[in-house]
């Protein structure tokens, strides 16, 4: 297929994966080349293959989808990411954007929209579901800007870490820095956030959707 849209596929669960190759094969311009089920994957097969489309989830095990946005695009400025993602907090979406990703489609879009936006990430230009561009209009028009959006993308996936219960070497030796770069992020994070205590940090994670209560208590039992 000389003219198809080459994709790689990120998503930790191979039956979701199966589901998105056989509705994107459908589609007589579209090959997908490439499925990773990790960041680090995703970054090899990247390399290996230079996709012209990657999709991928951002909730993957060790380093995040965040990551490895940024991993990608720093080996290839050029490489076209289109995240794909349960999380519809508008937050996710800025930060994916920061680490260089062209679009944010969430979960629960239709599947044309998900097609469509590939498309459009194809010919370099962003896209966004319509949940999402609402949520960050709504979000704008508030009175308070969201913390959560004050933070780098490195202070983000610290945050989203210490909220699984990471302690600050898992941190370090997943992000590959030093565990007192986590300890001075952990603090300028409260600081960010205006907490005093990991207490206080994970309410406040809950209140503003960037955790479920249930995935902690799953994670604790």
């Amino acid at each position: 297929m000389s003219n198809s849209i080459r994709i790689m596929l990120v998503d930790d669960h191979a039956i979701v994966r199966e589901g998105y190759r056989a509705l994107l094969q459908k589609q007589a311009n579209f090959e997908v080349i490439a499925e990773a089920c990790d960041g680090a994957e995703a970054y090899s097969l990247y390399k290996e293959h230079r996709p012209d489309v990657v999709v991928m989830d951002i909730s993957l095990p060790g380093q995040s989808g965040l990551k490895a946005i940024e991993r990608i695009r720093q080996f290839d400025n050029q490489a076209k990411v289109l995240v794909f993602s349960m999380h519809q907090n508008p937050s996710f979406a800025l930060q994916a954007t920061r680490a260089g990703a062209l679009g944010y489609i969430t979960k629960s879009s239709d599947p044309e929209v998900l097609i469509r936006a590939i498309v459009q990430i194809s010919n370099n230009k962003h896209t966004l579901s319509a949940d999402i561009a609402q949520a960050l209009a709504m979000e704008k028009l508030g009175q308070d800007q969201s913390a959560i959006d004050e933070l780098t993308v490195r202070e983000f996936e610290i945050l989203r870490l210490l909220l699984e219960a990471k302690s600050s070497q898992d941190i370090a030796d997943l992000l590959n820095i030093s565990p007192k770069t986590v300890a001075n992020s952990h603090y300028i994070i409260k600081k960010k956030l205006g907490v005093n205590s990991d207490i206080e940090l994970t309410r406040l994670a809950i209140k503003m959707n960037l955790v479920n209560l249930l995935e902690l208590v799953d994670e604790a039992t």
